[in-house]
């Protein structure tokens, strides 16, 4: 495990549906010096979604040529879309002696541990595997084909929790929201 420090990346990994955005937004709302990483996507907008706020919207060529240029710090293709953390402002945040939060997939997270190994990773899991399909379920989010296809990711994702440096379960959410604080060294 490595030494935490005042600017350092944590990356908050998990599968789809697990409430890795709620217990980053909750992070942040309580400790604002944290930045939040903001992920581009090729995909396009859900219903209430404000770009530049939940992600920022490209098509998939401008987003294609950023990752061949370097620019994106992890990105994946999932369900035919492209996701990925733009680079130059998470470098901004650390370089400002902000601790930066990155939520992502496990493929990005492996990315970032080749690039950043310094950062530290946090696999958030769900409590049960029934839980995790009801809150696909009620988010509303997918259709049936997609919710499928992110449950199989899921068997994936939770298979390689052996790699992050701590493993949480969001069974209560101020409880886990409390431990990553904690870990993050934001008390």
């Amino acid at each position: 495990m490595v030494a935490w420090s005042p600017a350092r990346l944590t990356v908050l990994a998990g599968p789809s549906g697990v409430g890795k955005g709620t217990v980053a937004a909750l992070i942040v709302a309580r400790h604002p010096q944290v930045y939040l990483s903001v992920s581009a996507t090729t995909r396009p907008p859900r219903a209430g979604e404000v770009e530049g706020r939940d992600y920022f919207f490209v098509g998939r060529p401008a987003f294609e040529a950023a990752a061949a240029g370097g620019e994106m710090l992890e990105w994946a293709e999932y369900n035919g879309q492209l996701y990925g953390t733009p680079r130059a402002a998470v470098e901004d945040a650390l370089g400002d002696g902000r601790p930066a939060l990155l939520e992502i997939d496990l493929a990005g997270a492996r990315q970032v541990r080749q690039s950043m190994p310094g950062a530290l990773q946090v696999f958030l899991m769900p409590p049960t595997w029934q839980e995790l399909e009801r809150r696909l379920v009620e988010r509303g989010t997918e259709g049936p084909a997609e919710r499928r296809a992110r449950l199989a990711a899921a068997e994936r994702e939770v298979a390689a929790r052996g790699e992050f440096d701590f493993v949480l379960t969001n069974d209560d959410l101020d409880q886990t929201v409390g431990r990553l604080v904690s870990i993050m060294g934001l008390n």
